[in-house]
């Protein structure tokens, strides 16, 4: 089946949901989809493909849908012991939980409705790009724990739609956060990936946690970018046109002199606009893989 004749969607059941993690803020994640609409051209999980039979090429033109993911995970939380207290599930890893094909399938809310069923007394986490997540407040209102992320990688939607074409735009998103702490929902932005142009541009990032700041979110997780070679071989392709200066930027990024001089911009920044960097310090994927 297509979606949007562009996206090759499939049903399947799905044999596990709730998934032991080594994230350094999670226990499980849960997952209800194999692969993900929005296809961002810096995404590393596109390696999610070798399990269905796609290449890394093939990443934002195919969704897995694991229909099964909401009665899977009621089955799944009854290992938890005392209703998981003190663990955290995350939604998602490897996916985005919000992604459109959630407006049909709901098996995202599903999912959340089922962890209140069990009577779960953990932590909530959810990270997205979406603003459908607007659409589950009342059940994300009803949890004792539970905070939600929004990826914000600029404040301008022309960078955005370059290196996340099928995703939201960042003002929507911007907004999505604002309208959740508006709510009384924890919050917090996932800077990630840092776009390399920002070490040589300080307003730039400037402008990104002074507009953060101003929606009301308290909290960052930042993320230096991941330059594997099948990565590095999707941004050339999507970048010919680029300048070749800019292009050079990207592979400095992965050297530590230049993570080292955006960590001190970000250390500044973030005591400027009085925000909490999670984990304290800047995540490299490299080293929590």
């Amino acid at each position: 089946m297509l979606y949007n004749n562009l996206v090759e969607i499939k049903e399947f059941e799905a044999k596990s949901i709730l998934t032991p993690c080594k994230l350094p803020d999670a226990d499980y994640v849960v997952n209800p989809y194999t692969g993900c609409a929005f296809g961002c051209t810096y995404c590393y999980t596109s390696f999610m493909g070798r399990y269905v039979g796609k290449s890394n090429s093939d990443w934002g033109n195919y969704v897995y849908v694991k229909a099964n993911a909401p009665q899977l995970l009621l089955k799944d939380l009854g290992k938890l012991k005392n209703k998981g207290r003190d663990k955290c599930i995350f939604f998602s890893s490897v996916t985005d939980p919000y992604q459109g094909l959630e407006a049909k399938y709901e098996l995202t809310k599903e999912c959340m409705e089922k962890l209140l069923e069990f009577g779960f007394r953990g932590k909530l986490s959810i990270l997205t790009k979406s603003q459908l997540v607007l659409r589950d407040l009342d059940i994300l209102k009803q949890f004792e724990n539970v905070e939600v992320g929004l990826t914000i990688t600029t404040t301008q939607d022309a960078i955005s739609r370059y290196f996340e074409k099928k995703a939201p735009n960042v003002s929507q998103r911007l907004d999505t956060l604002k309208k959740l702490n508006g709510n009384g929902i924890k919050t917090y932005a996932f800077v990630g990936p840092l776009l390399p142009h920002f070490v040589t541009e300080e307003h730039n990032l400037d402008e990104l946690f002074k507009t953060i700041a101003a929606t009301g979110t308290k909290e960052l997780y930042i993320e230096h970018i991941n330059l594997s070679a099948y990565i590095k071989e999707r941004l050339l392709k999507e970048m010919p046109e680029l300048q070749k200066d800019i292009i050079d930027k990207f592979y400095n990024s992965q050297h530590k002199e230049y993570r080292q001089e955006l960590d001190k911009l970000i250390k500044k920044l973030v005591n400027k606009y009085k925000l909490k960097l999670k984990l304290d310090s800047t995540l490299y994927h490299k080293e929590i893989s």
